[in-house]
């Protein structure tokens, strides 16, 4: 069968976007339904990790990221907890990103997810192998062994259309056409609880969090919330915010004292100007399988929870790289079906991990903290125990989402989680971390073929000829000794969305066609 395309993307917010440049970098004909003609101005995806960072410069759009949405000289990008109300004396620093900085090729950043599209619509447009139709929404899917057909319709007219492609994936948000109309159900962790979302300007909040610099989110703890948190992040720093509160039960949106709402939260009256008042409900959701027959599904289509910690956008771009390469694999001729298993069987636990380890622990964890200690009842049990919390940013350092265990990772054991231990190790199944300062010249030798690394010393032939008599895309590197000091191991295989595919001291034959093997996607087994 001729199809139109070979992959078709339901879905051009960020990771619909950063898919297509994914695979448009590599040559593979990609058409991207979205149906909005310009970004939507809602603030929301701010907080970029540097992993996140490194995706930017995968797709050649890095410098445009951080100049998107210039910050202030000082303006700092940091996260804070009060107490009781945002002006609290009880507080302290949440979720600074920044104490793991040293093992990722790039920084962090913060910008809204607007302008955060508009960097990826420009770059997309450069691609020519990447065809967007704006102004365009998915009607109906249908699957077939041989492709996938998206009927099409114009967003605000009477146009309709189908198209054709291999593939077809929907990153087309938590209430997906894609991931319903291919049979894919999700698992759900209800809260039970409906979420304000504010848009407000306030010059006056701006000069009373002047005592906190440094900051752009807060998290306010009440003990009326059994652990689910009010909080606060810049938008245009010094000027515009957004605000998230759960309702109280049993109130229609329309009796909810919103201004009322904002001010308790703050605890004092200042002066705001509301431009937007939205809800969302809050639950984790979880598909039960990222693939069915030629349908994926990625980002919120695939996952989606509370914006808790700004882990949502960086998951759906994790999403991205990682069924990219696979795509472009299959299509290019080296590749498996089992290859494109391995998306699912990487990510999804990751995800369930994130979720699980991470967004729902807060609240648990904030939950029982609320519960134990008042300074009403004991203020210097309440006061130990408070500063005691998250003193060492151990959420961070313990957040690192890797695929030990992978059925396409050698070597390596486990399950693929999100809790792990940053290190310069090289380690099968792990992010590669910069070797310390020769960070950028490494950054550079990584691109979209996989990428090995060896000293002089050892013997790589055999891992050349096994990569060549399958065909396999492999770009060797001119290594330095001191990486290798550093990241533990003579020979490093990179992955082409930059995590370790094999680290060893040597390699022999039946070695090298055994780590091929894995790679391309032909293991024993590979869940799905």
């Amino acid at each position: 069968m001729t199809c139109d395309f070979d992959v078709l993307i339901n879905g051009g917010g960020p990771v619909g976007m950063g898919l297509a440049i994914e695979l448009g970098q590599r040559d593979i004909k990609t058409c991207v339904i979205e149906r909005h003609h310009d970004p939507q101005p809602i603030p929301k995806g701010q907080n970029l990790t540097q992993r996140t960072g490194e995706h930017f410069q995968a797709w050649g759009c890095e410098a445009e990221l951080r100049t998107a949405h210039p910050l202030p000289k000082g303006a700092g990008i940091g996260g804070m907890t009060a107490y009781g109300t945002l002006l609290s004396d009880y507080t302290y620093d949440w979720l600074n990103r920044s104490n793991v900085k040293d093992f990722y090729f790039s920084a962090h950043a913060r910008l809204p997810q607007y302008a955060t599209e508009r960097v990826l619509r420009n770059r997309a447009a450069e691609i020519p192998a990447v065809t967007v139709h704006y102004g365009w929404s998915g009607t109906h899917l249908t699957l077939t062994e041989e492709a996938a057909e998206l009927g099409i319709a114009e967003t605000n007219g009477h146009h309709t259309d189908s198209l054709s492609a291999r593939y077809v994936v929907g990153c087309d948000g938590s209430r997906s056409l894609i991931k319903s109309q291919s049979g894919i159900g999700e698992d759900l962790s209800e809260h039970n609880r409906v979420m304000a979302l504010l848009v407000f300007r306030s010059k006056a909040l701006h000069d009373l969090l002047e005592r906190h610099p440094g900051k752009a989110f807060y998290n306010v703890l009440h003990p009326d919330l059994q652990g689910y948190w009010m909080f606060f992040g810049r938008v245009d720093h010094g000027h515009s915010w957004f605000f998230h509160a759960p309702i109280p039960n049993g109130l229609a949106k329309e009796d909810v004292d919103f201004p009322a709402l904002l001010q308790r939260a703050v605890g004092q009256d200042f002066d705001f100007e509301i431009d937007y008042v939205g809800t969302w409900d809050l639950r984790v959701s979880t598909a039960q399988t990222y693939r069915k027959g030629r349908a994926f599904v990625a980002g919120d289509a695939a996952h989606s929870h509370p914006p808790y910690g700004g882990f949502g956008i960086n998951t759906g771009f994790e999403d991205a790289r990682n069924l990219g390469w696979k795509l472009a694999a299959v299509l290019q001729g080296w590749g498996t079906y089992d290859l494109l298993d391995s998306y699912g069987a990487e990510r999804r636990p990751v995800f369930i991990s994130t979720a699980e380890d991470f967004i729902e622990r807060f609240i648990h964890e904030d939950r029982t903290f609320l519960k134990t200690y008042s300074p009403e009842k004991d203020a210097k049990a309440f006061e130990n125990a408070w500063y005691s919390r998250n003193l060492d940013a151990a959420e961070v350092q313990a957040f690192e989402p890797n695929y030990a265990g992978s059925p396409i990772v050698h070597g390596s054991e486990g399950t693929p989680s999100a809790l792990g231990a940053h290190s310069f190790e090289a380690a099968p199944g792990h992010h590669l971390p910069p070797p310390g300062p020769h960070g950028a010249e490494v950054a550079e030798l990584l691109g979209p073929d996989f990428t090995l690394f060896a000293q002089t010393s050892c013997d790589t032939a055999p891992l050349k000829q096994a990569f060549r008599e399958r065909s396999l895309p492999l770009k060797t590197a001119a290594s330095n000794p001191d990486w290798h000091s550093v990241w533990g191991h003579n020979i490093v295989l990179v992955r082409p969305d930059g995590f370790v595919a094999f680290a060893g001291e040597r390699i022999n034959e039946q070695a090298a066609h055994e780590v091929c093997d894995v790679i391309a996607g032909r293991p024993k087994a590979i869940a799905t």
